[in-house]
């Protein structure tokens, strides 16, 4: 029901409507967040990623990546939004506004952070519709994060893929 409702110019009014109507005020903190202000371009981390040749300073960079990555609910840590299938603990949730893509999420791992950085950066602010069908592996593998990634992050990789990609196509089923 949340994902349907319009974003209006006032967060403050949207939380207050949603509050009144029983909408947990998590969602319609998500609901209000920025889609891609402060999220970094893909075509910027590729960029980076070109210029950055030594691995301890690309990790680094996807540790900052994720650095930048909004503040997440404590209320959306719930066992419906945590993602199975990665060593560290993993959260994201999904929301569509005007059609598109907004994510948010949180790991208690700050290279995790920074890939679910990588990811929101890919799959944000898109339309819901499509989100399913991208392919996000080819946009990794230019980056070559399947070279070195050991095998538990690239499948906790794949799962939050795997999450975000089921997430959309629900919400564009639902629109």
């Amino acid at each position: 029901m949340a994902n349907r409702l319009q974003h209006t110019e006032s967060c403050a009014v949207l939380i207050f409507v949603l509050d009144c109507t029983g909408i947990d005020l998590a969602v319609a903190q998500l609901i209000c967040l920025p889609v891609g202000e402060s999220m970094t371009d893909p075509q910027e981390i590729e960029e980076a990623f070109e210029l950055i040749d030594d691995w301890e300073e690309r990790y680094r960079y996807v540790i900052e990546l994720g650095r930048e990555l909004p503040d997440f609910p404590d209320a959306l840590k719930t066992d419906a939004t945590k993602v199975e299938g990665c060593v560290s603990q993993v959260w994201i949730t999904t929301a569509e506004r005007e059609g598109r893509l907004v994510l948010a999420g949180q790991s208690d791992a700050m290279i995790v952070r920074g890939l679910m950085a990588i990811l929101f950066s890919y799959y944000g602010a898109r339309p819901v519709g499509e989100v399913p069908a991208m392919d996000v592996n080819k946009y990794l593998r230019k980056l070559q994060l399947d070279d070195h990634l050991t095998p538990q992050r690239s499948n906790g990789l794949a799962s939050m893929v795997k999450r975000i990609r089921e997430d959309a196509a629900h919400l564009a089923a639902a629109s």
